[in-house]
């Protein structure tokens, strides 16, 4: 029987033989400088990203490590709420800003 493959050598290889990009495209902004010209590349444009979601673009993931019951608990309270887990973080971001003094900036209304 022959031995499976090592999938550390498998990713490594897939690695080697995928195709990189000739250029690197610069984040879309407000900043009508630093959008993407028209002479890009199709296939490089972030609408044909197959991983590109444009409710995400100009926003940043923000994360923390918490137990298993805590993640448990955010989603019992977002369903019986009938909300999202982001609209209840939002509301308690916003929480803790405003007991710091800080502006409540985070969105809840496109969440």
């Amino acid at each position: 029987m022959a031995k499976p493959a090592d999938l550390r050598q498998a990713m490594s290889a897939s690695a080697r033989s995928a195709p990189r990009p000739s250029r690197v495209i610069p984040v879309q902004t407000n900043d009508a400088k630093a959008s993407i010209p028209p002479d890009v590349d199709a296939d490089l444009r972030p609408e044909d990203n197959p991983h590109y979601r444009p409710g995400r673009a100009h926003k940043s993931n923000v994360t923390g490590y918490f137990p298993p019951a805590v993640k448990k608990q955010l989603r019992l309270l977002a369903a019986e709420r009938e909300t999202t887990i982001q609209r209840l973080l939002a509301e308690a971001l916003n929480g803790l800003f405003a007991a710091n003094g800080k502006p409540e900036i985070a969105p809840l209304e496109d969440v």
